[in-house]
C-alpha cells in the first residue's frame, strides 16, 4: 500500500489531542524519565540569555521550560507543537513554575510559520521520527534558524533496543490487532517512534537540511516501574495506538493480553515486583 502522508499528518494531529489527557496525568513520570535527554540537548546548545529558542513537538514542553530559564531575563521560549491540548497542558506547567518569558504557538515542523533567521536554537525531543517529512522539517529548521544558531534533538534507537515498546508491538501483532511494520515508498520506515534509529540516517538527513558540525550520540535511557500494574497503566496512558487496540477487546480478551504482557517483561522484573527496562535514543546537536 502506498503511503499517504497527507493521511498520516490528520491521523497525527487526531491522536495527539485525544492523547493530551493521559500525557497530563503522566506528566511527572514523563519529566522525570526524560530528564536525562532534556539536558542532554540543552547542554548541546549552550544557551545563553538573550537568545530566542523554538521547541517543536514540545508536547508538554519539558524541554523547552528549562532552556527558558537560561536565556531569562530578556531571552524567550516558543513551545509549540501541532496539538492545541498538548499546549493547553503546557501552559498549565509553565504558570505552575512562573515562567514568564515563554510563549505557545500551535506550528506544524514541516511547515514553520516564523520568519527567515528569526530564532537562535531549536530543540525537538521524539518529534521528527513520527513526521511525514522529516527532511522537509528539518530544511524547516534550518530556514528559521539564524546563522550559526543551533539544533538539538532527539529520537528514538531502534526498537531492538527499546524492548519496553517491542514486547507490547510484539503482543498486539501476534494477535491481530495491530499491522506488522510495513516500509515506505522507497523502502524507508514509515513514520513512528522507530522509524530514524539509526544514527547515520540522523546524520544524513542533517547535513542534507544544510546542517553543519553534526554529531550523533547514543543515550542509555532505561525505564524504571514499581510494577507491572503501573508499566500496563502508563503505556495505555501514553500510546494511544496500544490504548486503542487494546480497549477496544472484550474485557476477557483484556486480562488475557495483561497476562500475557506481564511474562513477556518477566525477564525485567525483580523480585520484589519492581521492573528495569531497557532503553536507547539518538541526541544529535549541529549548526546552521
Amino acid at each position: 500500500m502506498s503511503f499517504d502522508a497527507d493521511a498520516h499528518r490528520q491521523a497525527s494531529l487526531e491522536s495527539w489531542e485525544a492523547a493530551a489527557p493521559g500525557w497530563v496525568r503522566r506528566q511527572e513520570l514523563i519529566r522525570e524519565f526524560a530528564a536525562p535527554v532534556s539536558h542532554r540537548m540543552i547542554d548541546l546548545l549552550a544557551l545563553h540569555p538573550g537568545q530566542r529558542v523554538l521547541e517543536l513537538a514540545a508536547g508538554l514542553g519539558e524541554t523547552g521550560m528549562l532552556a527558558a530559564e537560561l536565556v531569562a531575563p530578556l531571552g524567550g521560549v516558543v513551545i509549540s507543537d501541532q496539538a492545541e491540548a498538548m499546549l493547553e497542558g503546557a501552559r498549565q506547567r509553565a504558570l505552575a513554575l512562573g515562567l514568564s518569558n515563554i510563549e505557545f504557538q500551535v506550528l506544524d515542523a514541516e511547515w514553520i510559520d516564523l520568519p527567515f533567521a528569526s530564532v537562535d536554537a531549536i530543540l525537538c525531543r521524539w518529534g521528527y521520527m513520527l513526521l511525514a517529512d522529516p527532511a522537509a522539517a528539518l530544511a524547516e529548521a534550518r530556514r528559521v534558524l539564524r546563522p550559526g544558531g543551533r539544533i538539538a534533538l532527539a529520537v528514538w534507537d531502534a526498537l531492538a533496543s527499546n524492548p519496553w515498546a517491542l514486547l507490547p508491538g510484539q503482543e498486539l501483532v501476534e494477535r491481530g490487532l495491530a499491522p506488522a511494520p510495513a516500509p515506505g515508498e522507497h523502502g524507508e520506515p514509515r513514520p513512528g517512534p522507530f522509524a530514524l534509529g539509526d544514527a547515520e540516517r540522523v546524520r544524513e538527513l542533517l547535513e542534507q537540511a544544510g546542517f553543519v558540525e553534526v554529531e550523533v550520540q547514543t543515550l542509555q535511557l532505561d525505564r524504571h516501574h514499581t510494577s507491572f500494574a503501573e508499566l500496563w497503566e502508563t503505556t495505555l496512558d501514553l500510546s494511544a495506538g496500544f490504548h486503542d487496540a487494546v480497549l477496544s477487546r472484550p474485557a476477557s480478551e483484556i486480562a488475557e493480553i495483561e497476562r500475557s504482557l506481564a511474562a513477556r517483561f518477566e525477564p525485567y522484573t525483580a523480585a520484589d515486583g519492581t521492573l528495569e527496562v531497557p532503553g536507547r535514543t539518538l541526541v544529535a546537536a549541529a549548526s546552521a
